[in-house]
């Protein structure tokens, strides 16, 4: 795999190329998670830097889907503790900030027209498992651990648990966040988290052809289905209908 920082922005700097890869496979852009030696948490600049990634793939017309998927034996271990000693009451702005960032990036690949699929190995927790599930599909390996352990820690998952609630029912979820109990992979295809289970070592390629059939679609087909989608889950059903004859209306001239 040849990878290239196109469609980053050039400020983005080493620091972002070195937490975050960048490929291009034709009309796919890969992004890759890349501290694998920490599990791919998520510190302020990889946050940073993913978050960045998503918007120039949404704004390159040449993109017509994304994977994100982590490099080594775990997908994202969450965010990295190793920066709490410096995000304190007394230091507000940066806790301020962070949350903000935190906030949009777990919520940035929905509200995206490009769709997007996680191709999820091994650990995927807290913030990680955020990220696996925010996005639109999502592959799993066998070897999935997939859960919120924060209060292990005396922390709250506070700006993972509205994705959390609205992926599974209240019970589930209660006990995924106050116990802090892993699912494996084959629970999580039971409650719908993940789409399709595969080899660990399948995981990227599967995902791959996922985002191929999706990047062979009309795009502006794609990005109306999409954005369809998402804004109907929490419309009326009148609403929703309403939102729904908009969009027949419009994919008439979808077609050549």
């Amino acid at each position: 795999m040849t990878v290239t920082t196109s469609g980053q922005p050039a400020d983005t700097g080493a620091a972002a190329a070195d937490v975050l890869l960048v490929e291009d496979r034709g009309p796919v852009r890969v992004l890759t998670l890349n501290r694998p030696d920490k599990l791919n948490a998520l510190n302020t600049a990889l946050t940073r830097a993913l978050s960045t990634a998503l918007t120039a793939a949404e704004d390159d017309r040449d993109v017509r889907a994304v994977v994100l998927t982590g490099a080594g034996r775990g997908f994202c271990a969450g965010a990295d503790l190793s920066e709490f000693s410096t995000l304190t009451p007394d230091q507000p702005d940066a806790v301020l900030e962070r949350a903000a960032l935190t906030a949009h990036l777990q919520t940035q690949m929905q509200h995206m027209g490009t769709p997007v699929v996680s191709a999820v190995r091994g650990a995927a927790v807290g913030g990680g498992a955020g990220l696996a599930i925010g996005a639109d599909m999502a592959v799993a390996g066998t070897d999935l651990k997939f859960g919120y352990p924060e209060l292990r820690h005396s922390i709250v998952p506070a700006l993972v648990m509205t994705g959390l609630q609205r992926h599974l029912g209240r019970k589930l979820a209660f006990e995924l966040v106050s116990t802090g109990r892993l699912l494996t992979a084959a629970e999580a295809a039971a409650h719908g988290l993940v789409n399709r289970v595969v080899e660990p070592e399948a995981v990227v390629e599967t995902a791959y052809g996922i985002a191929e059939r999706w990047a062979a679609v009309e795009p502006r087909a794609i990005r109306a289905a999409k954005d369809l989608f998402y804004r109907v889950a929490d419309l009326p059903t009148e609403a929703a209908m309403r939102a729904g004859q908009d969009v027949n209306a419009l994919m008439r001239g979808f077609r050549r």
